[in-house]
């Protein structure tokens, strides 16, 4: 029942997160990376945390300085630097690439739990791998014939943003296993991701100060503040509560396999929100990171979902 569990919310956290193209579509034009990422922060912020108050002064008792640390770095990598790779990626690229680039993060998370958490991997789990780069060699290679530079340089950035996503997973995993980090186990997934929300605003607030976003927000349309709000409460405190409460109970070669729902949620959405045309060969090698993604899941449902950790 765990394994169902620890599934279905990494699955829904991550179709939510694969909306946060689509929301920063709309906004990317008229706010900075670093704005559109504070103000959606400073938003769920506000709404959640006098709900959650005394939780999280309940939690706040029990942290170390291991887990200031390690929220740190979940927030830095996955958040700020997340955020910061892919809104400015799409502003040389599609959301449709973009999205599907995405899918490079579970190839990166499934080497990372490997080489890192040496968790066990499986002919399938290489099988799957395999075919999610052949996949992402196809999506690609719809555009050689004319890809320019400005399209180089916003692949090489989204690419970043699924690293930092990979490094996040391979973080957060470690945390909850580890027991010398402190006692995140019993912190609620709500509360994990507060904290981490609020630690990626303080990583932005400068930045974003240096865009001089003021004039730019006052003239924000309601469509411009949907979409941020969107981006804050659905896209980052929900999305990651789900995963806080699904990395608990699975692998990181699971959750790794379950982000490719990303990569499909944004694929899809692009068309049918954005109106952007998909061709064939993107939509063969979006299958094939789909299908590797999925070749993967299969190979863990094998294996123990909660092994202890390694050192």
């Amino acid at each position: 029942m765990e394994k169902f569990k620890g599934r279905f919310y990494l699955a829904v956290g991550f179709i939510f997160a694969g909306t946060a193209v689509i929301a920063a579509r709309f906004v990317s034009g008229f706010l900075g990376p670093f704005t559109i990422t504070a103000v959606s922060l400073l938003a769920a912020l506000v709404i959640l945390v006098p709900f959650n108050y005394l939780k999280i002064q309940a939690a706040l008792k029990l942290m170390k300085k291991t887990d200031w640390l390690m929220i740190s770095l979940q927030a830095f990598f996955g958040i700020f630097l997340f955020r910061a790779f892919l809104l400015f990626g799409l502003q040389k690229i599609s959301s449709t690439e973009a999205g599907v680039l995405i899918g490079t993060a579970p190839i990166l998370t499934s080497i990372l739990a490997y080489t890192l958490l040496k968790e066990k991997v499986t002919l399938r789990t290489i099988i799957g791998i395999l075919c999610a780069v052949l996949g992402i060699i196809l999506l690609q290679g719809a555009h050689f014939s004319n890809f320019t530079l400005s399209q180089s340089i916003g692949t090489i950035l989204v690419l970043g943003a699924a690293a930092c996503e990979s490094l996040f997973n391979i973080l957060s995993r470690f945390h909850s296993l580890n027991k010398a980090t402190g006692n995140m186990d019993r912190m609620p997934p709500v509360v994990q991701s507060l904290l981490v929300s609020a630690i990626a605003f303080i990583f932005c607030l400068l930045p974003a100060l240096a865009e001089h976003p003021v004039s730019s927000l006052i003239a924000l349309d309601w469509i411009g503040w949907l979409s941020l709000l969107w981006y804050g409460l659905f896209v980052t405190i929900l999305s990651y509560v789900l995963w806080y409460a699904g990395i608990k109970r699975c692998t990181a070669h699971t959750a790794a396999a379950f982000s490719g729902l990303m990569p499909f949620t944004s694929m899809i959405l692009s068309h049918w929100v954005l109106s952007e045309s998909i061709t064939s060969l993107q939509w063969i090698g979006g299958g094939l990171v789909i299908l590797g993604v999925i070749i993967i899941g299969i190979s863990q449902s094998y294996e123990s979902e909660t092994p202890e950790f390694q050192t």
